[in-house]
């Protein structure tokens, strides 16, 4: 009977070493010997898309292997976020995650996954700012003005963006908490429907990322007041940082790599250093800089703890402005 017993035992073991997933072999060394999916929440042809496929190209040349960029727009990003954490952890899923992955613990009632039990942080990619723009129209030349003049009208102004929750909405909303202004936010379907009313006028203002402004503010068809990142941009050193005149304020539009937790460690570190030589790469980081993309890598711990930190921050502005549950 104990020989059968171990026999048995035996035969289970074989089994199951058989019948072990095929990615298991790609810890010892083998990653990635097939196309690797890079999932993005944003749809084909914006700031965030097009960032997550400069770097696509990038790591396919390295990698030898295709990274295929599949784009799952909606609600927030979080679609693509769920398809992630579904996925097979076996690094051949990829998760493109940008600020909004910090803002939807907040924002929404009831998310198909819990962001930091069901993804694995990987590297940071870079951050760009939001920049802060007005009509010519508007008596306004610095933030400082805006402000002084918000406070003697308000509820007067208003300001739109892409949607609640996005990251120009809610850098508007901590510089309402900083400052104590009353501006109205008004959301818009599209992106490109906010560009056309600030630039003729219908809106009073508009924070949003710096790259879609970049061409009109050259041109003198929006003023742009400041900048949401702590310091000046490199890019725009003429533009001041809001922080000069709000003390402590700073936003940082920000891009990361994730994957579905449960990778195994080895392909984890795999797929750092080959984020972190792409990023070292003159010619990537180059076209990061045509996006208004400042270039960044980190340790997966790193960016972890970052996007903790993140998610907690904004946790709070979201509830100090009001802004109900979706």
């Amino acid at each position: 009977m104990k020989i059968l017993h171990i026999s048995a035992l035996l035969a289970a073991w074989v089994l199951a070493c058989v019948a072990a997933p095929a990615w298991a072999a790609d810890a010892a060394g083998t990653y990635p010997n097939r196309p690797v999916r890079l999932i993005m929440g944003p749809g084909a042809g914006g700031p965030t898309d097009s960032v997550g496929r400069v770097l696509a190209s990038r790591l396919t040349e390295l990698w030898g292997q295709t990274v295929v960029v599949e784009n799952r727009p909606g609600a927030g990003n979080t679609i693509a976020t769920a398809a992630a954490a579904k996925a097979t952890p076996d690094g051949y899923t990829l998760l493109l995650c940008p600020i909004s992955d910090a803002v939807a613990p907040a924002l929404y009632k009831k998310l198909p996954y819990a962001f930091e039990k069901d993804i694995a942080a990987i590297s940071h990619i870079g951050v760009t700012p939001n920049v802060f723009v007005v009509p010519p129209s508007l008596p306004v030349k610095t933030i400082k003005d805006f402000i002084a003049h918000a406070k003697a009208n308000p509820g007067k102004l208003n300001y739109g963006g892409l949607g609640v929750g996005q990251s120009g909405h809610l850098s508007m909303e901590l510089l309402k908490m900083m400052t104590g202004i009353d501006v109205v936010y008004v959301p818009y379907k599209t992106s490109g429907l906010a560009v056309t009313d600030i630039l003729a006028g219908r809106m009073d203002a508009q924070i949003t990322n710096l790259p879609v402004h970049v061409d009109n503010i050259r041109s003198g068809k929006v003023r742009a007041l400041g900048v949401t990142s702590a310091k000046r941009s490199p890019r725009f050193p003429e533009i001041p940082a809001i922080a000069e005149t709000v003390p402590g304020f700073a936003v940082d539009v920000w891009y990361g790599i994730c994957a579905p937790a449960g990778v195994p460690r080895s392909v984890v570190n795999k797929v750092n250093t080959g984020v972190v030589e792409a990023l070292k790469t003159p010619d990537l980081q180059k076209r990061m800089e045509n996006y208004g993309v400042d270039t960044s890598s980190s340790t997966p711990e790193q960016f972890a703890a970052y996007i903790k930190a993140e998610t907690a921050r904004w946790a709070k502005v979201v509830k100090a402005a009001g802004i109900p549950p979706q």
